[in-house]
């Protein structure tokens, strides 16, 4: 059977209870977030000043696209624990290539673009090909990626600097918000556009849902789910050249937040572990969240092993609530 003879369509256990159902498990984090945003006007009114608000979002940016990224590696049934080291990969192969001139800034992004595709396309074929465990192998694959990181950036400058005219995009503002921040916003909307609107991103969620039915139905499995890897692991690189225009002098510490965080925020927003069923546009609502929370945290004055609790916490309510509603999910094939 053919995938051009073969109309798919996704049923979750969310659709199977209703549009409503469907909905409801993308809004929940909007509405925790406008509760967790009037807490703070009633309880730390500086936590929701504007100053406040606006010196955060950048932060919320990256870890948005990050965890946009891991999002469409759940979505096609995996996880990816690489996201620390392809971002600090990125990074260094920018330090590293560009030299901190302007002159060479096109061609450093390209090389630490392409540096973590080809890391995502590692962990794609390991994954997809050769069917070996999502967790293992970027659990490995970002093992050695540091290895070679660390190796990479003993040959340069301690204080290695961005060229100047990427540190000057990272700090500027476009309507009085940080350029991250747009990018962001793109990222999320191409995305949602290509996953909900194009063929290409029906299958791939059809895939996600149910990998047998979608392989009956003739789509090409391994093509989509090693595709997941590579585009996550694009966005993890995107992080990285920002990240390090935001920071300036980045260090190998540069994409140490971005381990658990990302997870966290994909499956608050509505992301089914099971795969198949996510919202971008949920997901930069649920990195908003994260950001403001720990934002608030530090305002109270709690310490960095409590932010970590909690953030764990996060996750497993997330993976809890995923759970509850991707039970009894099915993908109906229908022919035309």
């Amino acid at each position: 059977m053919q995938a051009t003879d073969t109309k798919i369509s996704i049923n979750s256990a969310a659709k199977a209870g209703g549009l409503f159902g469907v909905q409801m498990r993308f809004t929940a984090i909007w509405v925790a977030l406008l509760v967790l945003m009037i807490l703070g006007l009633i309880f730390m009114k500086r936590s929701v000043d504007i100053t406040a608000i606006l010196a955060i979002l950048p932060f919320a940016a990256f870890l948005a696209i990050a965890s946009m990224g891991q999002a469409i590696v759940l979505m096609a049934r995996g996880i990816d624990l690489s996201v620390p080291s392809i971002i600090m990969l990125s990074s260094t192969i920018l330090l590293g290539v560009s030299g901190g001139s302007d002159d060479n800034l096109a061609i450093a992004i390209v090389a630490a673009i392409a540096c973590a595709a080809l890391v995502g396309v590692v962990s794609g074929a390991l994954v997809a090909i050769l069917k070996l465990n999502a967790l293992i192998v970027t659990l490995a694959v970002g093992a050695i990626v540091t290895g070679i990181t660390i190796w990479i950036r003993q040959g340069l400058q301690a204080e290695a600097a961005v060229p100047g005219a990427l540190a000057d995009f990272g700090g500027a503002r476009f309507l009085g918000i940080n350029s991250s921040i747009w990018i962001a916003a793109v990222i999320a909307i191409v995305l949602a556009v290509l996953l909900r609107r194009t063929l290409s991103g029906r299958n791939f969620e059809a895939i996600g849902v149910n990998p047998r039915a979608a392989h009956t139905a003739g789509l090409e499995i391994m093509r989509y789910q090693g595709g997941a890897y590579v585009v996550a692991a694009i966005l993890y690189g995107v992080v990285g050249i920002l990240l390090s225009g935001f920071i300036r002098n980045p260090t190998l510490d540069v994409g140490a937040p971005y381990l658990l965080a990302p997870i966290a925020a994909a499956v608050l927003g509505g992301t089914a572990i099971s795969g198949g069923i996510g919202s971008m546009i949920a997901v930069v609502g649920a990195s908003l969240f994260l950001i403001q929370l720990g934002q608030m945290l530090r305002i109270m004055g709690l310490s960095t092993s409590h932010q970590l609790i909690i953030e764990g916490l996060a996750i497993a309510f997330g993976m809890w609530l995923s759970a509850l509603g991707g039970r009894g999910g099915k993908l109906r094939l229908r022919r035309k």
